[in-house]
């Protein structure tokens, strides 16, 4: 589970690299969607999503075996960048949504959400305090899904007992690929601009919304430890509608 999310991170951070030295380059492509006019355009912004998750299946199985049924996990906070090619937009982010536990008996379960996510949109208006872009893109997520059994675990304070305690104590995950479809809108309200030796930064704060439907294209079987997959877990499709509000810090730097 930490490669995996060590593997999600280095994603982000690889696309967030290449897109921004390819907006520095000097060279202006025009005949390409490449093209643009300023040696450096982005966004970066924090953005709230919600999006239901489906967790019938697995709050029957932990009911089937007498544990307390989980809440609702459905609140993604995210850290993403957007960056302009002319027209052409590209947003970029990781998040991840805020664990969900409940507690029986001393045994707690636990279920949260991973994701990283990159969509291409083209932005339609000409207004330069605004961009209305419709988009698709592409989400790689994991579902955690934890049992601490902490009674179990508690029940000695001797070392060499522990040692060998057996206890429910496992950490199981999932992982999914999906794509979403959505339109994104953006109101630019500009900021004094910054004098930064031979270059001026203008500075914007963005404030918008993404709206869409996440379709859970693909899923993969649970599983344990290092890698190894599970049968007959839940498999219930994750697709459903979004909505994200995103507010962040836009620039613009000028040679």
């Amino acid at each position: 589970m930490k490669k995996m999310l060590l593997t999600l991170f280095s994603a982000v951070v690889l696309i967030g690299s290449y897109t921004a030295n390819a907006q520095m380059r000097d060279t202006v492509k025009t005949d390409s969607w490449f093209h643009h006019h300023h040696d450096f355009t982005g966004t970066m912004q924090i953005q709230v999503t919600y999006r239901k998750s489906n967790l019938n299946q697995l709050n029957d199985i932990l009911a089937t075996n007498g544990l307390q049924r989980l809440g609702e996990n459905d609140i993604w906070i995210n850290a993403s960048m957007n960056h302009s090619f002319g027209k052409w937009i590209w947003e970029d982010g990781i998040g991840f949504t805020p664990v969900t536990n409940s507690d029986e008996n001393g045994v707690k379960a636990k279920y949260n959400q991973y994701h990283i996510y990159g969509r291409l949109g083209y932005n339609v208006l000409s207004n330069k305090d605004m961009r209305l872009f419709p988009f698709v893109g592409a989400d790689f997520s994991a579902a955690v899904f934890e049992i601490e059994d902490k009674a179990k675990i508690e029940s000695t304070s001797s070392f060499s007992d522990e040692l060998l305690n057996s206890t429910y104590s496992k950490t199981f995950y999932q992982p999914n690929f999906g794509i979403d479809l959505g339109v994104g809108f953006d109101y630019l309200i500009p900021v004094k601009p910054k004098d930064v030796g031979c270059m001026i930064v203008q500075r914007q704060i963005p404030i918008g919304i993404r709206a869409g439907y996440y379709i859970n294209a693909a899923q993969g079987d649970w599983r344990i430890d290092e890698n190894y997959k599970l049968s007959g877990g839940p498999d219930g499709k994750q697709s459903a509608v979004f909505v994200s509000f995103n507010i962040g810090l836009g620039f613009e730097v000028k040679k």
